[in-house]
């Protein structure tokens, strides 16, 4: 695959967005090997059956990745990954990519009201995956897990007990019923926050198998929105396919059996 490459506008001017419905593929960079915050992404671009490309899974992908992050021709280029090209905008951060997609893949409300609200729940379950992540690194994501397993093992127990039912009750209460008997987070339509509620409720249960069968009967609607995301045609077909990449002790969510204890 040739490299890809991203043009700059003129001083003081700002890359437009393709129209809405373009067919121009998207370009998704994340790390290779891990679903990570990518998957979050990936699972909106596979249930609208959008054209894209999984960059850094490509020969020499990372290392474009890379060059973007260090010497991107943008005027602001970005951080860290995952970011999406399309056409010339860039675009980054999981929540602020898919308040881009929503709307072209039919994955958000059309009025701004919803729209915002989606973002909100999204940026929510921003804050709730630093709080999964914090649970096997608590010090310092430069050191191993086995440098901080003490601190690990105090922070995860917090975790279980207070932040776990905290952020899961939360979204068990946007939860409800659409006018056909589907249980949404927004307004009766699936929308992106949807699938990334699937994405949570999987990563918990590979990580914290015990504490999530504790947990899951005071979760119904929930559970029933993650069985009912892992029914879609397309994303049951993703999820069978070489594109979606395993849980692994290098992402997100981790299993480490000594942190996995049910909440008293």
């Amino acid at each position: 695959m040739s490299p890809a490459f991203f043009v700059r506008p003129g001083a003081g001017q700002h890359a437009s967005p393709p129209a809405k419905g373009a067919s121009m593929t998207f370009e998704l960079y994340y790390w290779d090997g891990i679903p990570g915050r990518g998957e979050f992404v990936r699972l909106a671009l596979e249930q609208a059956g959008a054209d894209y490309t999984d960059m850094a899974r490509a020969d020499g992908g990372t290392e474009r990745m890379m060059a973007m992050m260090k010497s991107s021709p943008t005027e602001t280029p970005p951080f860290a990954p995952p970011f999406l090209k399309h056409g010339e905008l860039l675009v980054s951060h999981v929540a602020n990519i898919l308040l881009y997609l929503g709307g072209r893949l039919d994955l958000a409300p059309k009025d701004e009201a919803g729209r915002l609200e989606t973002n909100g729940l999204q940026l929510t379950i921003t804050d709730f995956l630093t709080e999964i992540h914090d649970c096997h690194h608590p010090v310092g994501t430069a050191l191993y897990y086995e440098d901080q397993k003490a601190e690990a093992l105090r922070r995860s127990e917090s975790f279980l007990g207070e932040r776990l039912p905290k952020f899961l009750g939360y979204f068990e209460r946007q939860c409800s019923a659409s006018a056909q008997g589907n249980i949404h987070a927004v307004g009766g339509m699936l929308t992106y926050v949807d699938l990334s509620l699937f994405q949570v409720v999987e990563g918990l249960r590979y990580a914290f198998p015990k504490a999530m069968k504790a947990a899951e009967p005071d979760y119904p609607q929930l559970v029933a929105l993650a069985a009912q995301v892992r029914a879609l045609p397309r994303i049951k077909a993703y999820l069978s396919s070489e594109r979606r990449l395993a849980f692994n002790e290098n992402g997100i969510f981790r299993h480490y059996p000594e942190l996995d204890r049910p909440p008293a």
